[in-house]
């Protein structure tokens, strides 16, 4: 039986129809910064999105910033979290905190910021290797080795 209240969903695509792009379900005309950054899920609550404002950990458009600014679409937004800092672009606002895909589109990260993320995860990732003060396994065997033939162990 057909439900005429509901529209049905057909799964067979015309030629020429263009899919329907991805929106986030629960848009609204304004939204404060502190809220959407929750909605966004770039932290957990609002009192931490507020902390982060207001220490500096959040830039709009490249200037610091109070937790009451109202969130314009295509606002570049700078996230400090850690030591990682993503550089967003506003696609859609919201104030409600939905399942992560949805709050993925609520804002895109800029190219520049992704390779730079993933520049600085590799700079990090080498200097764990070169930074340890104590040896390894292997570098403990070679020690010991080097020393037995030394006869001092």
């Amino acid at each position: 039986m057909i439900d005429d209240d509901e529209p049905f969903d057909t799964d067979d695509d015309e030629e020429g129809d263009a899919p329907a792009a991805a929106r986030h379900p629960k848009p609204v005309a304004s939204v404060r910064l502190d809220k959407w950054l929750w909605a966004a899920r770039f932290y957990k609550t609002r009192s931490i999105a507020k902390e982060a404002i207001d220490a500096g950990h959040v830039r709009y458009d490249g200037q610091r910033t109070k937790v009451a600014k109202d969130v314009a679409i295509g606002a570049e937004i700078s996230v400090r979290k850690g030591q990682d800092e993503l550089q967003v672009t506003v696609r859609e606002r919201s104030d409600q905190r939905l399942a992560a895909p949805f709050a993925r589109l609520l804002y895109a990260e800029t190219e520049a910021s992704k390779a730079r993320r993933a520049r600085e995860a590799e700079l990090r990732a080498a200097a764990d290797d070169l930074s340890s003060d104590r040896p390894n396994k292997l570098q403990r065997r070679l020690i010991h080795k080097f020393k037995r033939s030394l006869g001092r162990g």
